[in-house]
């Protein structure tokens, strides 16, 4: 017994392996950490932070368990592929960072501990970058306008010279008649140039005379957070 003891403390001295994990967990709970101050959008997950920091002790762990021994990592990559992991992530911004909490992880299992806090410290920067800086943004402030008019030229023509002050690009998307033929309903299909426009539009259009049910809804496919 004495001798296994000793022959597991050869391989790697406890205070190493000790030092390892407190190295996953410090970075880990970091790179968590940054997750939960730029998280966006309503689908939030506590059970995702914590599988950050506890994938990132497990995979230390691995690293230290397997050391140099091809035998032993063929047998652990082989055990783990029995698992199956069924867990559904709805945004890969989330995979990244469970990624990165096992990269680091890795890291801290075979003693590249440089290489750790290098990669937490940069991959944390970039997220606040990324975070605080336009990039990937794409809004088209689209936008569907309906009312109805009485079946008049000149309120046609008041319409028209709206949309050409107040918006980049529309186009009239359906047009019906409605009360035997003296009302004509319109639905607008509208580009703005900021999203703030709607309203000054609509105060616009709600000068024309006989204009009613005068409506504006927001078509942004994706509303970020």
């Amino acid at each position: 017994m004495q001798t296994l003891l000793s022959y597991g403390f050869d391989q790697i001295e406890w205070q190493v392996a000790l030092i390892s994990f407190l190295m996953a967990f410090v970075l880990s709970s970091v790179i968590a950490i940054v997750y939960e101050r730029t998280f966006q959008g309503f689908s939030y997950s506590r059970g995702l932070v914590q599988s950050m920091v506890l994938g990132s002790i497990v995979s230390c762990l691995l690293m230290i368990a397997i050391g140099d021994n091809v035998a032993r990592g063929i047998g652990i990559v082989g055990s783990l592929a029995i698992i199956r992991f069924r867990t559904n992530l709805r945004d890969p911004r989330d995979l990244v960072f469970l990624f990165a909490s096992l990269g680091v992880g890795v890291a801290a299992g075979v003693q590249s501990f440089a290489t750790a806090i290098t990669g937490a410290t940069i991959f944390s920067l970039v997220v606040f970058v990324l975070y605080v800086s336009p990039f990937g943004t794409r809004r088209k402030h689209d936008g569907l306008v309906r009312f109805q008019l009485p079946a008049a030229p000149e309120a046609v023509a008041a319409v028209t010279s709206i949309m050409q002050n107040y918006t980049r690009n529309f186009v009239l998307v359906t047009m019906r008649n409605v009360a035997q033929g003296q009302v004509i309903d319109y639905a607008y299909q509208v580009k703005l140039s900021a999203p703030t426009d709607n309203q000054e539009l609509i105060q616009q259009l709600q000068t024309i005379d006989g204009i009613r049910g005068l409506t504006y809804t927001n078509q942004e496919a994706t509303v970020e957070l």
